[in-house]
């Protein structure tokens, strides 16, 4: 008989990105939590045997998460996600946790003291390290690093210093800045992975060099000529990347 995946609770799933390269890792997504329904109809449809809520994560309790996933406090191995990152973007207004959406933080926190699961892996976007100097950082982590009392013992999370991962570092053909909180309740030191590849004119001897979109891309078949809606719409993309200050 094989052994049972360790099990993961997934917060802010999106439409399951994170929990693709948790499975592919080994894990076993045991349940989702997502508001937006469309993300729900994905999940629904790309991962059949997992529960999904389909709810704000402010109205699920953690005793309606686990029960979802079949578990018990104590038994997840993981919590994932990425709470919603507009609040921090360089991209947003910049509010952070005087929006609304810059406090979901908390939710996630929430849900790792009661569940306890053995780890849990945050992320969001660059610029919550930087908002309000460092401010938002700094409450994060003094709400994991808070003592938990549960069932009579004392349980507490060893949280890193949260740190920026770039994803064409890990031959990923895009570049994609996220930081990542990780923490444990065994105690166990945590290293954040090194890169495994590098731009070319940086270590021209080192192998493998960043993936590019041709070699991501080459070997698809040729694609249909695009609709005239799509053709109308790419158009407008300049305009609309100057206007929301992309360019």
């Amino acid at each position: 008989m094989s052994k049972p995946l360790p099990k993961v609770i997934s917060l802010f799933s999106g439409a399951g990105g994170l929990d693709i390269g948790f499975k592919k890792a080994g894990f076993d997504i045991s349940v989702c939590v997502e508001s937006d329904p469309a993300c729900c109809d994905t999940l629904s449809t790309n991962m059949k045997d997992t529960p999904i809520i389909c709810k704000d994560i402010r109205q699920v309790t953690s005793e309606e998460i686990l029960e979802a996933a079949g578990l018990k406090p104590l038994a997840a191995a993981l919590v994932i996600g990425g709470p919603p990152c507009q609040p921090f973007s360089l991209a947003g207004n910049r509010k952070g946790i005087h929006d609304a959406r810059g406090t979901l933080f908390y939710e996630f926190v929430r849900v790792v003291r009661e569940a306890l699961p053995i780890a849990f892996v945050m992320e969001n976007v660059p610029g919550l390290l930087n908002w309000n100097e460092g401010k938002a950082v700094s409450i994060i982590l003094e709400e994991f690093r808070r003592e938990i009392e549960y069932s009579g013992a004392k349980y507490q999370y060893r949280v890193e210093k949260p740190q920026k991962l770039n994803a064409v570092d890990f031959g990923v053909p895009q570049f994609r800045e996220r930081v990542f909180f990780v923490g444990n309740r065994i105690n166990k030191n945590f290293e954040f992975p090194q890169a495994t590849h590098y731009a070319l004119e940086k270590y021209p001897l080192l192998k493998p060099n960043y993936k590019t979109v041709d070699d991501a891309l080459a070997n698809l078949p040729i694609a249909d000529e695009p609709s005239e809606t799509a053709k109308r719409v790419a158009k407008t993309i300049k305009a609309r990347n100057q206007a929301l200050g992309y360019d």
